[in-house]
């Protein structure tokens, strides 16, 4: 225990004068950025030819940093899946096999444990899937410059930085991007099923998904997983002089740091919060913060550094949400804000044509109640959602402002 003390204040001493340099840089995030983000890549549908020119250009940027090759297939890490495009579809009888890949690379520093530094390269392509938020989606680009060339840029970055800091470090790395993140964590799922790098010698996983939002005026930073491993609140406490952080537990959450949680890897999950373009053709490159990305990465170095001073980290189990269990016949067309800290589901955006839209749900209402259900937080709105079927009609209370409303709504 003494020990560990010591080395933490020795550490928050060092932190105090590193933290002012800058180690990752915007041109290089910005770069990344807006080229996944595109239209030559056509917004990087999951098995598209634009998701194999993004996995090719992150793979010769590996190369670049000459990092050795750990997905099997070179730097790609090749799976097939069947997912039908359109659940709500039930016609659909033969599901055609797709193939995708993820892009696997690893830095050897001769160390016993590595910690894997992950996003998901994929997103929406031509809006052909069901998760577009966009009224009439289909054969417009989704971009996905947030969401998440982004944090795949933040990959590369981080890659570049620690393959070229002249630093002995405490740990390996593995850098991985993947495929099918918006179909299901399907890559990160079938690695983490068979995986390239054996999992034992994995210390633990931090995800980016999201990551170019971040505002200037909130300072709002929201990371999920801490939870996970006894020390994360710690280390996160020590090393934050910088943002408004909304910490959440649990281990499992909608991203791709849920495969390797239920594999008992300690994870963080970064991620600076929901917008209005979130899941449309609006998610584009003039739109992200790159300063703002640039200091979340500089932060997540910090984060890694102060591991440095503590053992392998222990694997904790969470409570698992209740939404990842609940199955979904509606929508009501909404996005909900993820960063509330109030009572009830506050709307951050609302889909034109959508239940929520032609019930008259604006955009920063709170929604306290859906049919017979309180909605308290999150949970208790998707387990509300759960009991209606397509062509329900109920009543859905909003808080707008400091006025109660009650809507009628058909699903």
């Amino acid at each position: 225990m003494m020990n560990k003390v010591i080395l933490l204040a020795v550490y928050t001493a060092l932190f105090s004068f590193t933290a002012q340099a800058q180690r990752t840089q915007v041109k290089n995030i910005k770069k990344h950025i807006k080229y996944l983000a595109s239209d030559k890549l056509e917004g990087r549908g999951t098995a598209s030819i634009g998701e194999d020119k993004a996995a090719l250009y992150i793979a010769n940027y590996f190369e670049k940093l000459k990092l050795t090759p750990m997905g099997g297939r070179s730097y790609f890490f090749d799976f097939s899946f069947k997912k039908n495009p359109n659940p709500h579809d039930t016609s659909t009888a033969d599901i055609k096999e797709r193939k995708a890949k993820n892009v696997v690379a690893f830095l050897d520093n001769g160390a016993e444990y590595t910690v894997v530094v992950g996003a998901h390269y994929d997103h929406l392509g031509l809006g052909l899937d069901y998760n577009s938020l966009d009224a009439n989606p289909q054969n417009k680009i989704h971009n996905g410059a947030d969401d998440n060339a982004s944090g795949t840029a933040g990959v590369l970055e981080l890659a570049r930085y620690y393959s070229t800091n002249n630093k002995k470090e405490a740990y390996n790395f593995l850098f991985m991007t993947f495929s099918g993140e918006e179909l299901g964590l399907l890559g990160s799922k079938k690695w983490c099923d068979n995986p390239s790098y054996p999992l034992a010698k994995i210390n633990y996983m931090i995800n980016m998904d999201m990551v170019g939002r971040f505002n200037d005026s909130t300072r709002k930073l929201l990371v999920y997983g801490v939870g996970t491993a006894p020390e994360w609140v710690e280390i996160l406490d020590k090393t934050n002089n910088m943002f408004s952080m909304k910490k959440d537990s649990a281990g499992i959450g909608p991203s791709d740091q849920t495969s390797f949680y239920l594999k008992d890897i300690p994870v963080l999950h970064f991620f600076t919060g929901q917008h209005s373009d979130y899941h449309k053709p609006s998610d584009d490159a003039d739109k992200v913060n790159y300063e703002g990305e640039r200091k979340v990465l500089d932060y997540i170095i910090d984060v890694i550094d102060a591991t440095n001073y503590y053992p392998k980290l222990k694997f904790t189990a969470t409570k698992t949400a209740e939404t990842k269990s609940t199955k979904f016949k509606v929508t009501m067309g909404v996005m909900p804000d993820y960063a509330f800290e109030g009572k009830g589901m506050r709307v951050d955006g609302v889909t034109n044509g959508k239940p929520a839209s032609k019930a008259g749900i604006l955009k920063g209402d709170v929604v306290i109640k859906l049919g017979d259900i309180s909605i308290v937080n999150m949970e208790d709105y998707m387990k509300a959602l759960s009991v209606f079927s397509k062509g329900d009609k109920t009543k859905v209370k909003v808080l707008r402002g400091t006025e109660e409303k009650e809507l009628d709504i058909e699903f």
